[in-house]
């Protein structure tokens, strides 16, 4: 929630001011205010319900408002954000959480209608390719920057995340730069931050992240700018760190269907055949959750590619994991996957 104010009440007030304020609300959803002292030390919750179950049991319009106040409030505080606790509150319908400072005091306000959860992650979007096989739409602009439906690509993804509650975003540029720099600005309007870092020369898959120094939190969520996908962001998150890994790779299911009979044989024996198998492997899906401090191994201004970290923390025994994306999943790399993309977007809003 951008703006809060309207929702802080002060604990002097009376219990007809604290109505007027939640009846001013009327336009907005949650009609919850927050109780604050006049050092601003949040001391509880007032809604209109609470006003109604404070009458039954007796109490006046001239009594205090902390009379009516939950003081056992929901809240968060600094660097206790649980992601399993916020299902948790999803699941009871609780709209607004406050995070709160050492000193009590709200620093900001988590509207869960505005948001599906609270990730604890930093995210870099690569939005650096010439995107040679979509010309010429690349010709004039950057991959990233081709609409789907009304927007951008990289946009879709920015607001997609957001929604999951990921603030803090770094986009790697290179080709075409100023125009998703000058697109994207600073994040302020969307209320998240945005730093553009531009590779002076082509880093490969993952080597411009070299140049990012400024995380904020231990969990790095690196993908592809030019994807359309629903991954489940939460889900992925969670079952990394149930997992314990140092790496997660979304992957997706690719086939192959073998036109023949396929032979199985011991040595020079056929011992059985198979009739036109497929066969399905998992692909990796361009979107990874690494733990921040493995991010060193990426040589700084170097050409490396996300294989080539893969390999790396395979080689010092470090756990590799996979999560399988259930939903869709489109690499926009051709005209074709790009029409699909369209098309898809179409559907998203017809049924939205």
């Amino acid at each position: 929630m951008k703006d809060f104010n309207d929702h802080i009440i002060s604990d002097n007030r009376s219990v007809v001011d604290a109505l007027t304020q939640i009846n001013q609300l009327s336009g907005n959803l949650n009609l919850t205010l927050f109780v604050c002292d006049s050092q601003g030390k949040m001391l509880g919750t007032l809604t209109d319900g609470d006003f109604r179950r404070g009458f039954m049991k007796g109490l006046k319009l001239d009594d205090s408002i902390d009379s009516f106040m939950v003081k056992n409030f929901r809240h968060f505080t600094l660097n206790d954000i649980n992601v399993a606790h916020i299902k948790e509150l999803r699941a009871k319908q609780i709209k607004l959480v406050p995070l709160l400072d050492e000193d009590g005091r709200i620093i900001k306000v988590y509207d869960f209608t505005q948001r599906k959860t609270i990730l604890p992650v930093d995210a870099v979007l690569m939005a650096g390719g010439r995107g040679e096989r979509l010309r010429p739409l690349t010709d004039t602009t950057p991959k990233p920057m081709l609409l789907i439906g009304n927007k951008p690509i990289i946009e879709h993804n920015i607001d997609n995340l957001t929604t999951n509650g990921i603030d803090n975003f770094f986009v790697t540029v290179n080709y075409l730069a100023d125009q998703i720099v000058n697109h994207l600005g600073n994040g302020e309007k969307k209320g998240i931050r945005i730093e553009c870092v531009k590779e002076t020369k082509p880093l490969g898959t993952i080597g411009s992240v070299s140049l990012i120094k400024n995380f904020n939190n231990d969990t790095v969520l690196i993908m592809n700018s030019d994807l359309f996908t629903n991954i489940n962001f939460e889900d992925f998150y969670l079952d990394f760190v149930e997992k314990n890994a140092a790496m997660s790779i979304a992957s997706v299911p690719y086939q192959i269907s073998v036109p023949y009979a396929v032979l199985n044989q011991d040595n020079e024996t056929v011992d059985s055949f198979e009739e036109k198998p497929t066969y399905t492997y998992h692909a990796n899906a361009g979107i990874y959750l690494i733990k921040k401090e493995l991010l060193d191994i990426i040589p700084i201004s170097t050409h490396f590619n996300a294989t080539d970290f893969i390999q790396a923390l395979l080689n010092s025994g470090r756990k590799v994991i996979k999560y399988p994306i259930i939903g869709y999943w489109i690499d926009i790399g051709k005209h074709e996957d790009y029409n699909k993309a369209q098309e898809f977007a179409k559907h998203i809003n017809s049924q939205s």
